[in-house]
């Protein structure tokens, strides 16, 4: 795993950096290497968040792959892999030192992990940071025109799912992404992960089966259904309409606020509550892809009536209406992230 000053940096660069970090220490003529490696950044960003479940984890890992990639560039052999293999055994690699010294994120869903229910004194003591899976937007993690797998991906870096998959072992995880998600032969996944291609189809066989048991979808649904029911909820949350958010709600619908223990279920005791708070009396909600979802950027009046980042919300969709709603707070600072304006 990189060392604490090496991370400090890796925090410091972004996707426009990176090459000019790289041209500076490397011939002007090496130019096109970097720019084959930064076009592969996307599905580089969408294995490791996969893996790590963190935003910030995500980044420095998909920053390190870049640069050992370019450094070790001359050890690449096309005759031996294709690009893409090569680079994803590097970022495979730099997950596994992250995730020996961190620990399992866990989902926003899965209450039982929160422990405390709805109690008073759920708000009283944040989570440490980490413990649950972070939102991203989905222009960071998908990629490619075709419709078919354009699904696989949207359903693959949902929240629910990527939770899920928190709970394999890396290498099963890894085998499953790779495999189901990103469509790498039994053999590259072999070579990726440095295994035999018999361990490769036992250890996918083992994370289907574990994903079955804990994995929801919201396949059923068609993108224009899911974008009218998270519509009609930013309406029916702005104008405090108690009746609209039951109609959308699923009767069994659930919603937590990471980083706090708080959570809540059933669809008329969330409307109830959130079409009565004097809290959010007047937020605006404005639209943005969330994991491959449609989520909102929250905005709050301050203290001089000016509507500023509050948090992010990510929906997931379930039975025909909103199973989940995930107030992140303590995002304000990753609006910009997500396309959303500093004040409204």
């Amino acid at each position: 795993m990189p060392s604490e000053s090496r991370r400090g940096h890796i925090k410091a660069w972004n996707r426009a950096t990176l090459p000019m970090m790289i041209d500076s220490v490397q011939p002007a003529d090496d130019a096109p290497i970097a720019e084959r490696l930064e076009s592969l950044r996307i599905p580089l960003t969408g294995y490791c968040y996969r893996m790590l479940g963190g935003a910030g984890e995500t980044e420095d890992a998909v920053q390190e792959t870049l640069l050992r990639a370019f450094r070790q560039f001359d050890s690449y052999d096309a005759d031996r892999a294709r690009l893409t293999t090569w680079i994803h055994r590097i970022a495979h690699n730099v997950c596994v030192d992250i995730l020996r010294s961190a620990q399992r994120r866990a989902s926003p869903m899965d209450l039982s992990v929160l422990g405390e229910g709805a109690s008073a004194n759920a708000f009283d003591d944040p989570v440490p940071p980490g413990t649950f899976v972070d939102p991203m937007p989905s222009a960071r993690l998908l990629t490619g025109s075709d419709p078919a797998a354009r699904v696989v991906a949207k359903e693959s870096i949902r929240l629910a799912f990527v939770a899920a998959l928190q709970t394999l072992t890396p290498r099963q995880r890894a085998v499953l992404i790779l495999r189901d998600v990103l469509a790498f032969s039994a053999l590259e996944t072999a070579q990726i992960l440095d295994v035999s291609t018999a361990s490769v189809n036992s250890a996918l066989q083992r994370a289907r089966a574990e994903l079955a048991a804990t994995s929801t979808s919201s396949r059923g649904l068609s993108d224009e259904e899911i974008a009218s029911l998270a519509d009609r909820y930013a309406r029916a949350f702005e104008t405090h309409d108690v009746d609209g958010l039951i109609a959308v709600l699923h009767e069994d619908a659930t919603t937590s606020m990471p980083p706090f223990r708080w959570w809540l279920r059933g669809g008329v005791t969330i409307a109830t509550l959130m079409g009565r708070s004097e809290a959010c009396a007047h937020d605006r909600l404005i639209g943005i892809d969330v994991n491959g979802q449609p989520g909102f950027g929250q905005f709050r009046p301050d203290d001089d009536g000016v509507l500023r980042p509050f948090a992010l919300i990510a929906l997931e969709f379930r039975d025909g209406r909103i199973g989940h709603s995930t107030t992140f707070f303590g995002t304000e600072a990753r609006f910009a992230e997500f396309g959303l304006p500093d004040q409204l």
